[in-house]
Parts: structure tokens; C-alpha cells; sequence
């Protein structure tokens, strides 16, 4: 394509464009012009650039966007999106990638499920828009919310540029956070391999891919080009019992396993059970609801009773009746980062169809295979249950010597009570580890075909695409569920039995029994998202101009697609636990094929009003099916009034339409099964009390929970300024200040407690009939609320000569100066949650960079870098919020440095090798008092950390042709 505009290159573009090629991390805002070239070029040619529709020379300076090169993503050792996104600073501490493996997911949320997010400015990974060549992809198809990361080809990415800016105004929906452009090559001749290895010092964890990319036809001399690239990867599982940091039995610092599901059982209280309400200790007359024959004095004590047990912390979790129960450390068990395969192939046909058009045809598929592995089922048994509950430990002829030796444990400590009933069933809550590990497997599909059409008409440009995305997913159980009947009677009948010490066994008929009762294999659930897309835009000068020597330059086009989605699954599971137990079936959120239609119209025009200040100006109109339009502009500036400094700022509003789930999820409806609630509008927090006027009359009302059809777009507003400094063509800096302005946000899970404590707020959630009375109480997705977040953007490079060769030193860092939260509308924002520990979502980390040292000279490259990730004040447990202080406890938790290194040597013109080393010195992720029930990590904070430790890369690349 012909370039329109070429003005010579200032000393800006020059000390940018030189600094990128001795980059050694992942954040720089310039063109890739090598310094050794851009010495002697004389013009830029013009190139679209994420975040704008108009081809442009100085995208260094215009807008915040950092372009990472493929070579700089192999010298970092980096073999995946979700490694990129480790590295990058304006990527948010969210709970977005594979580490970040949450607990068996709830019905309607199905955890991430092999999923690898992109969450900018913590945004949200369903606020930032990922694209493939500048056209979206279809998001993973079990939630439907966010683009999965690994059905990204990676191995044929050139380039990935990241727009650090919001671009609704140009892009639509889901780009309030920003936008990340995976961009591949646009044509190839040749044939290489590349392979690569990247191994644990510690074991687990290990990664292998290897990819080949092959092309054939010269585009200008044969006027035609195909080429297809083929990448193959594998991460292995990382156990928690890896990893010595992973060890929640830390009650000298404050914490200890929240789990009472022991592999030799605890005996909880119970109406009708052996401990009625439970028993007084002798030495306290405290009651003691929780206990463990094990803990008792003289017991074997609870770390012999099983892998993994311990001391339940009684104090720290402020739970003084279970002093004498035992603990499990099930983050220790747990699977700490998730075992994924991944085959990814990718292919581009391109044909020039005169001396100013092409043709061309893309496809790219993925195939994605997870298996989540958690720990063994805890099993809290019931007395009297019902068809979804699993019977306690009755007294019969198969459970008689067992039975007694409990019973006589708890009465040589406790003595004669008129709790302690021998013959009754012995309530507890066991860890049936005989029943494996619960596993999740699940597998993605993807695919996307385009074909499309680009070129110059007179002297305008244009680019036609149309396109179909599809994203498939499917999960099965993989092991350690069992069909509810049948494990119900294992347990009633005392077949499996749940007080065995590490020396004893289960029987043959245990073991056969739960053999017959596997539910291995059985469909969990399954959904698709497909997404139909016509896009055309076309750009060029208007040819006039102001003061300014360059022309005004225009973009015009449309966006039309549809949007569909779908999630189903086998009918047995509207049985819930009394089908399988403790699968996360989800058949109220069934739903049949949805879908709508969005058409969008957008403009932007880029007005150099004088030679040092151009004016850039978007706006884009949206109409969905359902919602209506909206339209969002984005204004910004660029000011250069000397050759090595320019301003630059933004403003423009952004939307977020709802997703298909939240939109369509299955609405239920059940009764309030307690017994404590009163109208709140007349009886303060609707606490029920007989005895205090107006709280009397008890009411049981429906609760509604599930989609929402009525629910609106949110809305965003974005601010950006900043400058680009660059006194040297071998020194730069830009500073970027941000604001995010997030309102009418979609929220849900609003617990009873805190709607009825605060009624006036809720008062449009109580649902009442004619006369008044409350019938129903609406749980449900609304819009209400916002998020205010602000923070500053640092880049800065400088760089020379030594020992023959070029240096570089890099510095990319992201302050947060702001994070506030309101529930509604009409509440004030929150204090500034910066530095403070949130439980969920994004951990918001005041400030975190990479500091890199690079040397190249000839065939050999060098790259040393830091990583640091801020400190923070940490999560308290019941008992330290209470004023228990344990004598090593420390209040904040500690930042997280470390170290890569990496070495890439040009053995000869067809091979390149290159080796690294992740985590130089070994350093363990801080301590944090996080636990499984609060998040992914025990001991260690998931969103912050990598849990591999040091790692040795190494990857191999020879072109054959």
C-alpha cells in the first residue's frame, strides 16, 4: 500500500524508535524502527496503530501505546499470553490466569475453567477488549464473558500492541479498560521450527511447546502468499505439597486451615445426634460443639491422624467450641497452578488483485484441554437426611467397634453429660481422601474464519472484513464425585468408614462400592458463544489543511454483527446433590440460544491544527437489540512545541453492555427457608423478635435470584494526560496520569443481611402485593454503583555504547494513587482502598514495575530484569480482627521481587537459541494470611505471585528454507 504521509522523522520518533530494540521488558510506546536503521531513514511510513482507524507517523507520541516485538518476547523467555500479561504493569493483580485457581465453582459462576484473562487497569477482564489483527474473537464459551487467552496463536504473533486508554469511541463495547491487539504476520516464506522447554527447579509447574510456521510465494513478485503456522504446548500441574510456602498450619503468624473436614473425622454437634448440642469441657465448662477424639489429652494427637492434619485454629477463627477439633491443610492439597494442553493453528491466504488491493483469508482454531484438580470431598453428614444429604455414622453390627471407641474417648474426657447419648448417630465432618480428588476437565474449542479486503481507492484507504467466530466448551467429571444413592448408603451403613488412622484401610467392599458409585465422565455442563461479523472502514486525507503543514486525515465505517450464546447440559442435574454429590451442576441457568444484533457507525478525524498540535477527535454509534443506542466520543491532543518533548491527553466515555448470562440466567424462585426475618421497612435490620413490637410477625418471603432482562449498559468516563521527554536519541520518559470512572456497574450476590440492615438502600428489592405485605425479595443482577480508579504511567529508557556494544536500562512502572468503590448511586465513594487487601477481583497494589538491564553485541543478546510487585496491608481472620494477636503476626504483607535473566545467541544464519533462568534467586511468594475460603492461594497470594519458583527455559529456532 502507498504511503500518503511522510514527514521527516524528529528527534522524538529517532530516541524512541532506538530504544525499542534494546528493550529487556515488556512496555514501550514507540515504532519499531531499529536505531541502527533509523539513522540513515528519512520517513516513517504510516501504519495503523491499535486504538485509531487513521494510518499515522508519530504513534510514539499521539497515544499511550505500548507495541511489544516478537523478539523481545522471545528473549524474555515468554511462550504464552498469559506470560505476557505477568509482565506487563498496567495488567491488574486479578484472579485472571492459571494460578488463579479458585475453589469448585458455585452454580452460575463456573469458576475460569482452563481460562486465561486480560485485565487492564483493574477493569476486569471482561472490560478489556482483546482483538486477533484488530477484529474480535469470541469469548470462552461456558460464561461467555472474556476471551480466553490460550486460544490466542501465539506462536505467529509478530507483535502485540496494548492500547493503555479507552476506546469505545473506536471500538465498542468492553474496551473501558483498554485494549490488547495480538497481531500476526502478513505473510511468510520459509519453513521453521521452533521448541522449547521450561522446567522447574523445585518440580511441577513444567511447560513444552513447540510450533512450526511455514509459508510460500512472494507477494510482489508472485502476487500471492500463504502461509500457516502450527504451535503445540503443555503446562503440567503444580501441587500445593510441591511447594514448601504452601503450608497453611502458620498459627505463630495467624493462620490455620478453616476446614473442620479432617481424613479422621471430626464429630460435630447435631440435634439427635451423639453430642445433642454439644458437650462442656470439664476444664472450662465451655461447650465444645467440634471435636476430634484425637485432640482430646492423651489423644494420638490430630498431625497423626492423617496427611496433612493439624490443629484447628480455635483463636484465630474466633471459634472457641472447636478447640479441641482438628484441621486440614486443603490448600496444601490443592492443585496451585492448572494443568492445561493446548494445540493452536493459524493460516493466511493473500492475493493482490491489481497494484492497489489484496485479498486475503484467514483461519484460526484452537483446542483446549483443562483439568482442574481440587482436594478429596468433605462430607458433613446429617441427621434424619433428606435425598441431597449424606447420613451420620449409625451403630450396627459393621460400625459397632468403631462406634465404641469414639464414644469412649468422649466419655473418659467429658464424663456422664445428658449431650453424650450412646446409640445415637455420630454427626462429623470427614475427608474422604479414599475418594480421590475432585477433578473438572474441560475442553474449548475455537475458531475463527475472515476473509477480507484492503486497499487504496485514489487516496483513501479501505478494509473490508467479514468474519465468523465460534468458542465451544464442554466439561465432564474427571474423578472424585460419586452418584449420591449410592454413596449415601456406603455411609449409612457403615461400609465406609470415617475414624481410620493412617495404618488402617478402608475395606474391599469400601473401595468396590465407590468403584460402582464413580460418576467419571458424566457431562457437567456445555455452551457455545458465536459471534458474526461484516466490519468496513476506509481512511485518508480530506485534502485540505489548517496552519499546519499536514493534511486533516479522516476515517469513516461500520460494524455490523451478531452476537449468540447458548449453555446446557444433561436434565438429571435440576436433581442437584441428590443426583451426584457436590458437583457443581448448573441446570437453572439452562438456556436455549440467545441472541442479538448490534449495528454500530464511527468516525475520527486527526486535525494538525498547527505543526506542534494536532487535535484528534472520534465518536462512534452503537444500537444493540434490546438496549437502544448509545453514543460515545473520545477527544484527545498531542502538543510538540520542541522537537524532544509533546503533551498528550484524552477524554472520552465508554460503555460495558451486559453479557448473556447476566442478561438470561435462569430465574428461581424458592421460599425463605429461616425463621428470622421480619418486614424491614417497620422493624429495624428485619430481625425477628416475638417480644419486640413490630418485629413479631415472621415472614417467609420467595427469593428471586438469577438473570435480568432489564438490566442496563454501564457507563464509563476516561481521562488521560501526560508527556513524552526525550532530550537524547538515547533517553526517554512519558509520564501518563489516568482516571476511570465506572457507574451504573452491574452487581449482584447482596446477602440478606445487608439488604434488610440497610432497607432503604434495598427497599425497590422487597416485592410486595396489594396489600403491603412482602412476597418475594429480588436477589438478582442490578445496575447500582461505581468504581473511581486513578493511577500514573511511567516508561523511561536511556541507553549507549560499552565493551563494542549497545546498553540499555528500562524502567516501566504503574503507580495507583486511587481505588474507590460505591454500592449505590447515592452513596459516596468508599476511602481509598489502594494498599489495602480486597478480597475478591483485583488486589490493588499502589505501585509495581520492571526495571531491566540489556547488553547486545554481534550474535549474542543479554537481558537482565526485576520484577517488583508492592507490598500491601494484609487480611485479617476473625480472631486477629477481634484483638487476638499470635506472636509472630505481622499486619502487612511483604513485596514481591524478583529476578530473570535471559541470553539469546545467533549460533549461525538458521539457528537461534535462546536460555533464561525466571526467578534468578528462588524467591518464594511472600506470606499472606489469604486463605483457599478467600481466594486461590494458601500462604501465598495467587494474584500476586507465580507459584513455579526458579524455572530454566531454553528454545531452540531453525528456519530450514
Amino acid at each position: 500500500m502507498p504511503n500518503h504521509t511522510t514527514p521527516a522523522i524528529r528527534r522524538l520518533t529517532l530516541a524512541l524508535a532506538a530504544a525499542l530494540v534494546s528493550m529487556p521488558v515488556m512496555a514501550q510506546q514507540t515504532d519499531k524502527t531499529p536505531a541502527s536503521q533509523a539513522e540513515n531513514k528519512k520517513d516513517l511510513g504510516s501504519v495503523t496503530v491499535t486504538g485509531s482507524r487513521i494510518k499515522r507517523t508519530d504513534v510514539e507520541a499521539a497515544m499511550p501505546v505500548t507495541i511489544i516485538q516478537k523478539a523481545e518476547i522471545v528473549a524474555q523467555g515468554i511462550t504464552s499470553a498469559e506470560q505476557l500479561m505477568q509482565q506487563l504493569n498496567i495488567a491488574s493483580n486479578g484472579p485472571d490466569g492459571l494460578a488463579a485457581n479458585s475453589g469448585i465453582a458455585p452454580p452460575g459462576t463456573r469458576g475460569n475453567n482452563g481460562v486465561s484473562g486480560a485485565n487492564l487497569r483493574g477493569q476486569g477482564a471482561d472490560a478489556t477488549l482483546v482483538l486477533l489483527n484488530g477484529r474480535r474473537v469470541a469469548t470462552h464459551g461456558l460464561a461467555g464473558q472474556v476471551v480466553d487467552l490460550n486460544s490466542i496463536p501465539f506462536a505467529a504473533i509478530d507483535r502485540v500492541e496494548v492500547l493503555r486508554d479507552g476506546a469505545s469511541a473506536v471500538y465498542g463495547t468492553d474496551a473501558i479498560g483498554g485494549v490488547i491487539n495480538f497481531i500476526t504476520r502478513t505473510d511468510y516464506q520459509g519453513l521453521s521450527l521452533t521448541s522449547g522447554v521450561d522446567i522447574t527447579q523445585e518440580g511441577g509447574g513444567n511447560i513444552y511447546h513447540a510450533s512450526l510456521l511455514g509459508g510460500h510465494g512472494d507477494l510482489e513478485r508472485d502476487r500471492w502468499n500463504v502461509w500457516f503456522a502450527v504451535n503445540a504446548k503443555k503446562n503440567d500441574a503444580l501441587r500445593g505439597y510441591q511447594r514448601d510456602f504452601a503450608n497453611s498450619f502458620q498459627a505463630n503468624r495467624g493462620l490455620s486451615p478453616d476446614t473442620r473436614g479432617t481424613p479422621f473425622a471430626n464429630v460435630v454437634s447435631g440435634t439427635g445426634s451423639l453430642i445433642g448440642s454439644g458437650l462442656k469441657d470439664p476444664a472450662t465448662t465451655l461447650t465444645k460443639t467440634s471435636i476430634n477424639t484425637l485432640r482430646l489429652p492423651g489423644g494420638a494427637g490430630c498431625v497423626n491422624g492423617g496427611d496433612m492434619m493439624g490443629d484447628y485454629g480455635d483463636q484465630i477463627w474466633a471459634s472457641p467450641a472447636a478447640s479441641y477439633a482438628c484441621a486440614w491443610d486443603y490448600g496444601r492439597a490443592r492443585t496451585i497452578q492448572q494443568p492445561v494442553k493446548t494445540l493452536q493453528a493459524i493460516g493466511r491466504a493473500t492475493f493482490k488483485l491489481g497494484a492497489q488491493h489484496e485479498f486475503f483469508a484467514e483461519f484460526m482454531a484452537s483446542k483446549v484441554t483443562s483439568k482442574r484438580q481440587f482436594e478429596a470431598q468433605q462430607i458433613s453428614s446429617s441427621i434424619n437426611a433428606t435425598a441431597t444429604q449424606l447420613d451420620a455414622y449409625e451403630l450396627n453390627a459393621n460400625t459397632k467397634a468403631t462406634y465404641d471407641a469414639i464414644y469412649n474417648q468422649l466419655l473418659n474426657y467429658f464424663g456422664p453429660q445428658a449431650n453424650l447419648v450412646y446409640g445415637r448417630p455420630i454427626n462429623y465432618r470427614w475427608r474422604c481422601e479414599v475418594c480421590g480428588p475432585r477433578q473438572l476437565e474441560t475442553t474449548t474449542k475455537s475458531y475463527r474464519i475472515l476473509l477480507g479486503l484492503q486497499g487504496t481507492l485514489g487516496t483513501w484507504d479501505y478494509n473490508v472484513g467479514l468474519s465468523r467466530a465460534q468458542s465451544k466448551a464442554q466439561s465432564t467429571l474427571a474423578g472424585g464425585y460419586y452418584y449420591t444413592p449410592q454413596l449415601k448408603a456406603l455411609l449409612k451403613n457403615g461400609v465406609l468408614n470415617p475414624f481410620l488412622m493412617p495404618s488402617q484401610s478402608q475395606s474391599t467392599a469400601a473401595v468396590a462400592g465407590l468403584a460402582a458409585a464413580d460418576a467419571t465422565g458424566l457431562e457437567l455442563y456445555d455452551g457455545t458463544t458465536t459471534m458474526t461479523t461484516f466490519d468496513a472502514s476506509f481512511s485518508g486525507s480530506l485534502g485540505f489543511h489548517l496552519w499546519a503543514k499536514e493534511k486533516v486525515q479522516a476515517a469513516v465505517g461500520i460494524d455490523v454483527r451478531r452476537e449468540e450464546y447458548e449453555f446446557s447440559g444433561p436434565s438429571q442435574w435440576a436433581l442437584g446433590n441428590a443426583f451426584i454429590f457436590g458437583a457443581p451442576g448448573d441446570s437453572a441457568n439452562y438456556m436455549p440460544k440467545k441472541t442479538r444484533n448490534v449495528k454500530a457507525i464511527f468516525a475520527e478525524f486527526n486535525v494538525p491544527v498547527f505543526d506542534s498540535l494536532s487535535l484528534d477527535l472520534a465518536v462512534r454509534h452503537d444500537r444493540y437489540d434490546g438496549f437502544g443506542g448509545t453514543t460515545n466520543p473520545k477527544y484527545s491532543f498531542k502538543w510538540q512545541p520542541v522537537d524532544w518533548l509533546a503533551f498528550r491527553g484524552s477524554y472520552s466515555t465508554g460503555f460495558k453492555v451486559p453479557d448473556f448470562a447476566k442478561l438470561f440466567r435462569g430465574i428461581t424462585e424458592s421460599q425463605y427457608t429461616g425463621l428470622d426475618l421480619a418486614d424491614p421497612a417497620i422493624c429495624p435490620k428485619g430481625q425477628f423478635n416475638p417480644n419486640v413490637p413490630n418485629c413479631s410477625v415472621q415472614i417467609r418471603p420467595d427469593i428471586i435470584s438469577g438473570g435480568n432482562p432489564k438490566l442496563e449498559p454501564e457507563k464509563a468516563k476516561q481521562k488521560s494526560i501526560g508527556f513524552v521527554l526525550a532530550p537524547t536519541r538515547n533517553s526517554n520518559l512519558t509520564v501518563d496520569w489516568w482516571e476511570i470512572e465506572r457507574i451504573n456497574t452491574i452487581r449482584s450476590g447482596f446477602s440478606l443481611t445487608t439488604m434488610t440492615a440497610n432497607y432503604p438502600l434495598y427497599a425497590d428489592n422487597f416485592i410486595r402485593d396489594s396489600s403491603g405485605q412482602i412476597v418475594a425479595i429480588d436477589q438478582r443482577y442490578i445496575n447500582t454503583g461505581g468504581t473511581l480508579t486513578r493511577g500514573i504511567e511511567l516508561d523511561a529508557n536511556v541507553g549507549g555504547k560499552l565493551y563494542g556494544g549497545h546498553w540499555n536500562v528500562h524502567l516501566n512502572g504503574n503507580y495507583l494513587q486511587t481505588f474507590r468503590t460505591k454500592t449505590f448511586d447515592s452513596l459516596p465513594y468508599s476511602d481509598n482502598l489502594v494498599g489495602e487487601y480486597e478480597r475478591y477481583y483485583n488486589l490493588p497494589i499502589k505501585w509495581k514495575h520492571t526495571l531491566g538491564f540489556s547488553w547486545n553485541k554481534g550474535a549474542w543478546s543479554h537481558t537482565l530484569t526485576q520484577v517488583y510487585r508492592g507490598g500491601y496491608k494484609d487480611w485479617q481472620p476473625p480472631g486477629i480482627a477481634n484483638g487476638y494477636r499470635p506472636p509472630d503476626y505481622n499486619p502487612k504483607v511483604k513485596a514481591y521481587i524478583t529476578y530473570n535473566y535471559s541470553a539469546t545467541w545467533n549460533a549461525a544464519k538458521d539457528l537461534k537459541l535462546t536460555f533464561g533462568i525466571r526467578n534468578l534467586l528462588n524467591t518464594n511468594p511472600p506470606f499472606t494470611l489469604r486463605y483457599l475460603d478467600d481466594g486461590d492461594g494458601a500462604a501465598w497470594e495467587a494474584r500476586v505471585a507465580d507459584p513455579r519458583g526458579r524455572a530454566f527455559n531454553m528454545q531452540v529456532e531453525y528456519n530450514f528454507l
